[in-house]
């Protein structure tokens, strides 16, 4: 039985999955475009894309803006499917990197490290300034119901826009966490309480818009039986991010893969990041030296997250995450989910989509029997085969 299909206004992902934004050259065209080859929404993350770039220390703006332009023509050149980008507010870029994407034409703008209550303005200001149609679609990332209600009556009021969609991440997300600290194993905050939640929460805009604003569960989604569970829980779609570090196609280095592949269960941490957030990695001898005082704070050369306070800094997370991207984990460190000990091979996008494929429909039909699909607004088994973009 096929996955249903992912709906977001005029584009449809065959495939429920969004792949997750990982920063600092995690994700960028080559993993993106893999998963939107196979039916998914690849996605190119923006936080420090432009670390490659001669400039970047003396022009941050410039070279971030460049390299984003750059890295989704790239993606561009090499699918045709559905491929979004992460910007997340909390970047000193974020304004410039919105208005890029959008003139670049990406299909999907997921934003998320604080509440994008300002991101409609600029596809508007873009519209009235070339005085063209830009459809690129923006999904605010939320860790509750309340979060969705907030940006969206923001976003009606101001600008008339009603989100395109919500991801809802749980606290079992890799990365920065949109959660207190203490808030992390508390199961009321758990991801299978969230969705419901948010979906609770949209059901009201959707009735008032007459159309229908996705939810799509984050966070601790491994398997393709937690798809079909988040999927009966009203999600429309999954987003999913530590299973695509452990890719072929992904863009890190082999050895920051390999980290995960050795990973135990006790490994995975959670850092305070000098962000403001608490995160998740998986520790080693970098954070352990952090803990104990034995970094100092720094100069900061790359400006990149406006609430980083590098005079109490002990460390710039910026290089800390390029160095173990470039597999110098020695002076970085991986962010990661908490079900990073569960990967133990390295396979391509296509293997790991088919391995979802097969999880989907053991756990949707164990006993082998035809069951109708009834996911609501999706698509299903019977639907006809549809293009990644609608006509």
């Amino acid at each position: 039985m096929a996955f249903p299909v992912l709906r977001l206004g005029d584009l449809v992902a065959r495939v429920p999955v969004v792949q997750g934004g990982m920063g600092v050259g995690i994700s960028l065209s080559g993993l993106a475009s893999a998963v939107a080859n196979q039916g998914g929404i690849g996605v190119i993350a923006g936080a420090m894309i432009g670390m490659r770039e001669p400039d970047v220390a003396k022009n941050p703006i410039e070279a971030n803006v460049r390299a984003l332009r750059n890295e989704i023509r790239k993606a561009r050149e090499l699918s045709s499917g559905i491929i979004g980008v992460n910007i997340m507010v909390a970047l000193t870029t974020f304004s410039q990197m919105v208005r890029e994407a959008i003139e670049s034409r990406v299909d999907i703008i997921f934003s998320g490290a604080g509440l994008p209550l300002d991101m409609p303005r600029h596809l508007r200001e873009l519209c009235e300034e070339k005085k063209e149609e830009f459809k690129t679609k923006l999904v605010p990332i939320v860790s509750s119901g309340r979060a969705a209600t907030v940006i969206a009556k923001k976003w009606l009021s101001r600008f008339g826009y009603l989100p395109d969609a919500f991801v809802v991440e749980g606290p079992k997300a890799g990365g920065h966490l949109g959660f207190k600290r203490e808030d992390l194993a508390d199961p009321g905050h758990a991801l299978e309480v969230l969705v419901p939640e948010v979906v609770e929460a949209v059901k009201p805009l959707e009735d008032a818009h007459g159309r229908a604003v996705p939810v799509i569960a984050a966070g601790g989604v491994y398997t393709g039986a937690d798809i079909r569970k988040f999927l009966d829980l009203g999600a429309a779609g999954v987003q999913m991010g530590t299973r695509f570090v452990a890719t072929h196609e992904c863009d890190a280095d082999d050895r920051f893969k390999q980290s995960y592949l050795n990973a135990r269960e006790e490994d995975v941490t959670i850092i305070s990041s000098p962000v403001g957030m608490p995160g998740r990695a998986l520790n080693n001898g970098f954070i352990e030296a952090a803990r104990e005082g034995l970094k100092k704070p720094f100069k900061c050369i790359f400006h990149c997250v406006s609430t980083c306070q590098q005079e109490k800094t002990p460390y710039c997370i910026a290089q800390a995450l390029i160095s173990a991207m470039r597999g110098n984990l020695e002076r970085g460190f991986a962010f990661c989910g908490e079900n990073v000990s569960r990967v133990n091979s390295i396979v391509s996008v296509r293997e790991l989509m088919d391995s979802l494929q097969r999880e989907f429909d053991e756990a949707k039909n164990p006993l082998g029997k035809g069951v109708q699909n009834v996911q609501a607004g999706s698509g299903g088994a019977d639907a006809p085969e549809e293009q990644h973009k609608a006509d």
